[in-house]
């Protein structure tokens, strides 16, 4: 009796395998035809590309008109400032996202990403309530458009990153 119900588990297990692959050869051959990266392709060696990122703890983050200020840890006594454009979150240029941390002691961070030692994009970590303690408010009266004008890449200026760019 035991060797029954093995015996049809594994049949029900091949019969369920079979179906998912069944399911799943389509896209694949739609791939093919049309010229797309196959997903073993995406793991090829040749492939990888030069991308690595760095990630920084953030201190505070301020929401201003044309975009974010960030300031981050740089060492254990200096502060770094970044200034983050909403034009960065965009579609188009997509080089920042933001992603909203959930309640926990998850700190808020930046990962600075570089593609062949070029500046690539950014991702924010913050807290999602604007009441935790990253989250600072500028004065309606301060004008810091100028700073905003012209950022093309993040400064990380700290020691990781200097060493990674020795490597390469």
């Amino acid at each position: 009796m035991k060797k029954k119900l093995v015996l049809a588990g594994f049949i029900a297990g091949l019969l369920i395998f079979g179906g998912f692959m069944a399911l799943n050869a389509p896209p694949v051959l739609a791939q093919q035809a049309q010229g797309q990266t196959r997903v073993e392709d995406r793991w090829n060696p040749a492939n990888i590309s030069e991308l690595y990122y760095v990630n920084v703890p953030i201190e505070k983050v301020y929401a201003y008109r044309r975009g974010y200020i960030v300031l981050f840890r740089k060492g254990a006594n200096d502060l770094g400032r970044a200034y983050i454009p909403f034009e960065w979150f965009r579609i188009e240029e997509r080089k920042a996202q933001i992603f909203n941390l959930g309640p926990g002691r998850t700190w808020p961070n930046m990962s600075v990403f570089y593609k062949e030692g070029a500046f690539y994009g950014v991702r924010l970590y913050v807290a999602k309530s604007p009441s935790h303690m990253t989250w600072g408010n500028i004065p309606l009266t301060a004008n810091l458009d100028d700073r905003f004008e012209g950022v093309e890449t993040i400064d990380l200026s700290h020691s990781a990153l200097s060493e990674l760019q020795e490597k390469s």
